[in-house]
């Protein structure tokens, strides 16, 4: 989504994103699949997507039309704010967010403020399952973010080819190319403080990098937790820690296959017959669901690069609860995975899936924190309630420590790609500002 950004940032450093990359539209975005059969494609032809709506509920396709028109509005206020740090209560009180605050309507939920254009669940579903996005249900997650399904429609999805990690690769060579160096398999085991500022690193044979500033990447929480004593952090104490608001987590399912699914799209959505029921679960009930929606990827659709020919790459994404709950994994890994699979075959009407099986590999929560070091295997870092957004979320510009900084979900913007890469640019802004560099928070882009 909203690769404006990145083309934005690699031109900041002399160079053009096409020259690393190559970058796929998606038509269809995707597919939601529903319990009672129906379909929505989402596309980018404003006519083609209308039609799909309609072939769920005539009445509604009308309201693709004004929902578009309410939140280019809303994304054109958004922008600004979501482009520049909140580093003090004075960063609440400038213009652009107090018009902002004009169309946030906080007291209404992104499910709530989407029945003002759609009367038909199915319908709302395909714009508001975006929350997830964040780790959170439409029913509790602010109105402000239906501009989610905005940014999709409007400027479309995109596919990087060869995967997302030859993005991380293109922007590892900028670095070098620029004379920067990484070290990789450098274990870091804790951030050295001194009289509250941050002074280097202790690497995993006790060796001491000193550093004048230090950005950190991995998952805020964890981060806190493991690399920073939890008597020298105040505001980020442990115990305060463990009061906030996590998102959802993710149970994972990654699949080689000797054959290659057509009735599939790049994107796949299939929604639980209860979807109401199924978010319950996940962010209040913190239990695992009988019928689960997911999240189907088909990318060697796509991109043929990602497997061989005749043969798919998939990968099943199913929001489960985070590690605050008390779901056993060790004993429920391998039926939950069984009921997913079951689930998938039955939808997909294709019930020999496993016999096509020739990679497989399963992550749940627990390993998303033991293995990948993500707190509370919440997969979307904190969550994204209003009491830890913009000036309540971790400072990029850290607020215990000096010279300590930080990218990523746990900052501002908050979680979701395009969001990260603007947190990496917030916190580069900073940074070049500390040093009399230039800098520059404002970005102007015609919606």
């Amino acid at each position: 989504m909203m690769p404006f950004i990145l083309e934005e940032i690699f031109k900041a450093t002399g160079r053009k994103i096409n020259d690393y990359l190559e970058v796929m539209k998606l038509e269809p975005f995707y597919q939601l699949l529903f319990a009672d059969g129906k379909k929505l494609k989402t596309s980018g032809n404003p006519e083609n997507f209308k039609a799909s709506i309609a072939g769920i509920n005539p009445e509604d396709a009308n309201g693709y039309d004004r929902y578009m028109e309410e939140n280019r509005k809303k994304i054109s206020y958004a922008l600004p704010v979501l482009q520049r740090p909140f580093s003090s209560f004075t960063n609440l009180f400038r213009w652009d967010l107090l018009k902002l605050l004009t169309v946030l309507n906080p007291q209404r939920s992104i499910w709530s403020d989407l029945g003002r254009n759609f009367s038909d669940g199915r319908v709302k579903v395909g714009f508001t399952f975006q929350s997830k996005y964040l780790g959170m249900s439409p029913f509790k997650c602010p109105s402000m973010f239906s501009i989610l399904p905005f940014i999709e429609y409007h400027w479309g999805i995109y596919h990087v080819k060869g995967g997302l990690n030859k993005l991380s690769r293109a922007m590892a060579k900028v670095i070098e190319e620029k004379g920067g160096s990484i070290n990789l398999n450098s274990e870091i085991k804790e951030v050295i403080i001194e009289n509250k500022k941050a002074t280097g690193l202790m690497l995993g044979d006790g060796n001491v990098k000193k550093f004048d500033d230090i950005i950190i990447n991995p998952d805020f929480a964890w981060s806190m937790k493991n690399l920073i004593p939890d008597n020298k952090r105040k505001k980020y104490s442990n115990k305060n820690l463990d009061r906030k608001n996590y998102s959802c987590s993710t149970f994972m399912i990654y699949l080689g296959l000797d054959r290659d699914y057509p009735q599939l799209e790049h994107h796949n959505i299939f929604i639980a017959e209860d979807y109401e029921k199924n978010f319950l679960e996940i962010e209040s009930d913190k239990e695992l669901s009988k019928d689960p929606s997911f999240y189907v990827q088909n990318a060697s659709k796509t991109d043929p690069s990602l497997a061989p020919s005749g043969k798919s790459a998939l990968y099943i994404l199913v929001p489960v609860a985070n590690l605050k709950g008390k779901i056993d994994w060790e004993s429920q890994k391998e039926p939950f995975k069984e009921l997913v699979l079951n689930k998938f075959e039955q939808k997909l009407g294709d019930g020999k899936i496993r016999e096509h099986i020739v990679y497989e590999k399963t992550i749940t929560p627990k390993e998303w924190k033991d293995d990948y070091m993500v707190e509370y295997g919440a997969t979307f870092n904190l969550g994204h309630n209003l009491g830890q957004m913009l000036i309540f979320r971790p400072h990029n510009d850290f607020e215990e420590f000096k010279n300590l900084w930080l990218v990523g979900g746990g900052t501002h913007p908050g979680s979701g790609l395009p969001t990260i890469f603007e947190s990496g640019r917030l916190t580069s802004n900073l940074i070049n500002k500390k040093y009399g560099l230039d800098y520059n928070f404002k970005y102007k882009r015609k919606i």
